[in-house]
C-alpha cells in the first residue's frame, strides 16, 4: 500500500470521504478495477516513483496521474507487508478468480461428486485469498493454514451434501418451490463456510491480537514531518485482540454481504429466463454464457458493495479496547488499525 512507500510527507488516504459508506463503495471500485492487474512491474514501479515524488516533496499536488498511481499500489501493494499480493488473490482479480467457481457451484444437478468438487475448489479459493489479504502483523503457522483449511472444507461439503439430500425431501412444498430452493442450496453452504472460514484463517489474530496505532492529529503529523519521518513509522501502542476479534467479525460479515447477491440473484434471475425467455429456450447453448454474464455482472456490483461496509483502516475508542490501551488514544481518543480485507 503506498502509505509504506519512503517520504515523510502523507499522501491523501482517499479523493473520496472514507468516513460516509458512499465514499468508501467509490474507493473499492478501484480497488477491485481490474485494469489495474494490466500495470504489471514496470507500470508498478513508475506509480510507486510517482508517489515517492510526491511523499518526498518533488510533485506539490494531487494530479489525475498520481490518483491512478495509488490505485495501482494500493490495489496491489499489502499493506502490512509492503509487498505485491500474489496476483490471482488481490481483490481486482477477486471477480475473475471468482467467477468459474461460482458458476460451477451454482450448476443444477450437480450430484454429490460435483457438489463436493466445487465446494472443495471454493473453499481452497476463499483460503487463499483470506491468507493473501489478511493482516499480516501475525503470520498463520503452515499448520493451522492445513487445518482451518480441511475444517472450512469440511464444513462447506457437509452443508451442501446435507441442503441437497434435504430438499427433495420437502414433499409438501410445491415442485417450483423446491427448485427455487435447490438452487440456493450453494449459498446456504456458501455463506455459512464462508464466515467459518474467515474466522480459523485469522483465529490467531484473535488468539494474539494486532498493532493499533494512536490517531495523529494535523500537529502529530507535522511534527514528524519536522523530524523527518512518516506516519508509518510511529510505534504501535501495543496489540489488542479485542480489535482483532472486531477486525476479523467485520470481514466475516462482509464475506457473506458479497457472497449472498451473488449466489441468490444469478440463479433465480437465469431460472426466470429458462422459464420464460423464448430466444433461450430456442438456443440452449447459451445457458451456459448467460449465467456467466449473470454471475461476473453482480460480482462487479456486490464486491465493492460489501467490502465497502466497513472502513478498511478502523477507528475506534481506546478505551473500548483491553485496560491496558485506556486513555492511550490518539486525537479524539482513538486508535486505528488496518482490518485486511
Amino acid at each position: 500500500m503506498s502509505a509504506s512507500l519512503p517520504g515523510n510527507r502523507e499522501l491523501p488516504e482517499s479523493q473520496y470521504d472514507l468516513n460516509t459508506y458512499w465514499g468508501r463503495v467509490q474507493q473499492m471500485i478501484g480497488m477491485v478495477d481490474p485494469s489495474t492487474l494490466f500495470a504489471g512491474k514496470h507500470g508498478l514501479e513508475n506509480a510507486k516513483a510517482l508517489l515517492v515524488a510526491y511523499k518526498q516533496g518533488d510533485i506539490k499536488e494531487m494530479t489525475p496521474d498520481l490518483w491512478k498511481a495509488k490505485k495501482i499500489v494500493d490495489s496491489t501493494i499489502h499493506p502490512d507487508t509492503g509487498e505485491p499480493v500474489f496476483l490471482p488473490f488481490r481483490m481486482s482479480c477477486f471477480c475473475l478468480t471468482n467467477l468459474i467457481v461460482t458458476a460451477g457451484m451454482l450448476t443444477p444437478g450437480l450430484g454429490t461428486t460435483g457438489t463436493i468438487a466445487w465446494q472443495i475448489a471454493n473453499q481452497s479459493l476463499n483460503v487463499a485469498i483470506n491468507n493473501a489479504n489478511a493482516n499480516k502483523s501475525t503470520p498463520l503457522s503452515y499448520s493451522k493454514l492445513a487445518q482451518s483449511y480441511f475444517l472450512a472444507v469440511g464444513a462447506s461439503c457437509s452443508v451442501a451434501v446435507g441442503l441437497n439430500s434435504l430438499v427433495p425431501r420437502l414433499k409438501r412444498l410445491t415442485p417450483s418451490t423446491r427448485l427455487i430452493l435447490g438452487r440456493l442450496v450453494p449459498f446456504a453452504a456458501v455463506a455459512s463456510a464462508g464466515m467459518l472460514n474467515v474466522f480459523l484463517m485469522r483465529g490467531e489474530e484473535m488468539r494474539t491480537g494486532i498493532p493499533v496505532y494512536p490517531v495523529l492529529s494535523a500537529a502529530d503529523r507535522a511534527r514528524l514531518a519536522a523530524e523527518g519521518r512518516a506516519e508509518n513509522d510511529v510505534e504501535p501502542l501495543g496489540k489488542s485482540r479485542k480489535a482483532a476479534t472486531l477486525a476479523v467479525g467485520e470481514t466475516a460479515i462482509s464475506r457473506v454481504l458479497n457472497s449472498s447477491p451473488i449466489m441468490v440473484v444469478p440463479p433465480l434471475l437465469l431460472l426466470a429466463l429458462q422459464r420464460r425467455a423464448a430466444w433461450l429456450k430456442r438456443n440452449l447453448r447459451l445457458t451456459l454464457p448467460v449465467n456467466l454474464c449473470l454471475i461476473l455482472g453482480m460480482n462487479y456490483i456486490a464486491l465493492p458493495l460489501a467490502l465497502a461496509a466497513f472502513p478498511q483502516r478502523q477507528r475506534i475508542s481506546a478505551d473500548s479496547l483491553e485496560e491496558e490501551f485506556h486513555g492511550k488514544g490518539g486525537e479524539g481518543g482513538l486508535v486505528v488499525f488496518n482490518r485486511g480485507i
